[in-house]
């Protein structure tokens, strides 16, 4: 595969989309703040078209390396080939005992913490909590998030509302990017008013965005993956335009990764496939191109930890690491990206354990032969006393923390458990831990004040 030349094709198809049939954009200001800029009027209303000069211009005020900041304002550095960040994901239900259920502000709490814990979570996404009024949910969610987690925060956004009140939320921690937003384009070729308006609301702030296409080939772009790239790449080159219009130099991530495909015999959205990894690659193909950090998820249609759980999502995490995208969502997510389960979060940081250490590859040299240690040891000799081994087992060899490396007399003995059991009790016990949030005790107080007096008003 040429990469080159599959980004400048998908690049020059998004291009000509951009200005033929152009992008929908569902609110009349920044319509007129683009035609101000230099943008063209399309052929119907709120219709605009997006030339490559503009599209380039905006482009070029993107940081090609930024942070998503834990609570102490530090973060690895996140570009187009910086290591992955690896995040939990948003959804709406808990699988949790072998029962499904709504997803709740308690449930938020106890899932940070858990998070927190897993070394290889680098940040916590938001929910849909049950027994919080919609409009209210990004704002509690933030809260609660906080004071459970001193990772970065990945909020859902539900309305301009309460993005107006993130932004002030923001202020009582720090000036720097302890959370970040970010909406998806409804397409094809579309961006709704609350997705802008939440742009907007957010922008000057140096709040880091998340720009999501997510065309499902088949349905809202091509079934053909470039055709269905070609769309999420216009929508998202819009989001990008627009971003940097509203706030120049805002961090902003390159997200194609959402896209997914359609089951043509049962009408599900998939997003554990084959195509879904080769969708990552395009992501991570097209944010090298433009020298943007890139996202993607790794999901699975799987309905609790099972086989089919583990066949997807480890498939995903060594192809999704290996195409080099930057930012993975994924830990604890089942049933496309619909429910979360603390146990396949505890399953996922080992899975990402194991895929890291065969993507560490292996050295060769004078000390990795050891040449003359094997003479030393000779024949029908032993490695295990040697100073060698104990100088490097560590580094070589990978020590898991979950899979079962025992004898079956063992295994029978403490129960028979299967991978599953051992993550559910496993995740039980780290939920019931108390984690270090990096706050204050005012700064606890006042984010609870501000997030109480914003519930009151929603409900009022």
């Amino acid at each position: 595969m040429d990469e080159a030349a599959v980004a400048e094709n998908i690049h020059h198809a998004a291009l000509d989309l951009m200005m033929d049939p152009g992008i929908k954009l569902d609110h009349d200001e920044i319509c007129k703040t683009l035609l101000d800029a230099g943008a063209k009027e399309g052929t119907a209303a709120n219709v605009i078209r997006l030339p490559k000069e503009l599209v380039e211009e905006k482009l070029a005020l993107c940081p090609k390396e930024f942070i998503f900041a834990d609570r102490q304002g530090n973060g690895p550095p996140v570009s187009a080939t910086s290591e992955a960040v690896i995040w939990s994901v948003p959804g709406l239900k808990l699988y949790e005992g072998n029962a499904i259920r709504p997803f709740t502000k308690d449930d938020m709490a106890r899932v940070s913490r858990l998070l927190d814990q897993l070394e290889h979570v680098d940040a916590v996404f938001g929910f849909a909590l049950d027994d919080v009024p919609p409009r209210a949910r990004d704002v509690v969610g933030l809260r609660t998030i906080a004071e459970n987690t001193a990772k970065h925060i990945r909020v859902l956004c539900f309305t301009p509302q309460g993005t107006d009140m993130m932004v002030e939320m923001k202020k009582v921690v720090g000036d720097y990017p302890w959370f970040s937003v970010g909406f998806t384009a409804h397409g094809p070729l579309r961006w709704t008013h609350l997705a802008l308006e939440i742009f907007r609301r957010s922008a000057g702030h140096g709040i880091p965005a998340t720009i999501n296409g997510e065309p499902m080939a088949g349905v809202s772009g091509p079934v053909t993956l470039a055709g269905s790239a070609a769309v999420g790449t216009a929508e998202i080159l819009a989001g990008l335009v627009i971003n940097q219009i509203l706030e120049p130099g805002r961090p902003c991530v390159f997200n194609l990764g959402l896209a997914h495909t359609f089951d043509m015999r049962t009408s599900i959205a998939v997003t554990g496939g084959p195509e879904n990894h080769l969708f990552a690659l395009i992501a991570a193909i097209m944010g090298r191109f433009y020298n943007l950090p890139s996202a993607s998820w790794v999901s699975t249609e799987s309905m609790c930890p099972d086989a089919q759980a583990a066949l997807e999502k480890t498939c995903g995490f060594l192809t999704h690491l290996q195409s080099g995208v930057s930012n993975i969502w994924s830990v604890g997510q089942l049933e496309s990206e619909l429910t979360f389960s603390p146990a396949q979060a505890v399953i996922d940081d080992e899975i990402i354990a194991y895929v890291n250490r065969y993507l560490q590859g292996f050295t060769v040299n004078d000390e990795a032969l050891a040449v003359e240690l094997i003479r030393q040891v000779g024949i029908s000799g032993s490695f295990l006393e040697q100073s060698h081994t104990a100088e490097h087992f560590r580094s070589e060899l990978f020590v898991p923390k979950l899979l079962l490396r025992r004898t079956r007399e063992e295994w029978e003995s403490q129960g028979s458990k299967d991978l599953a059991a051992v993550a559910e009790a496993k995740a039980q016990q780290l939920m019931q831990n108390t984690v270090e949030n990096n706050l204050t005790e005012d700064q606890v107080m006042e984010l609870d004040v501000m997030a109480k007096r914003f519930l009151n008003q929603v409900i009022e």
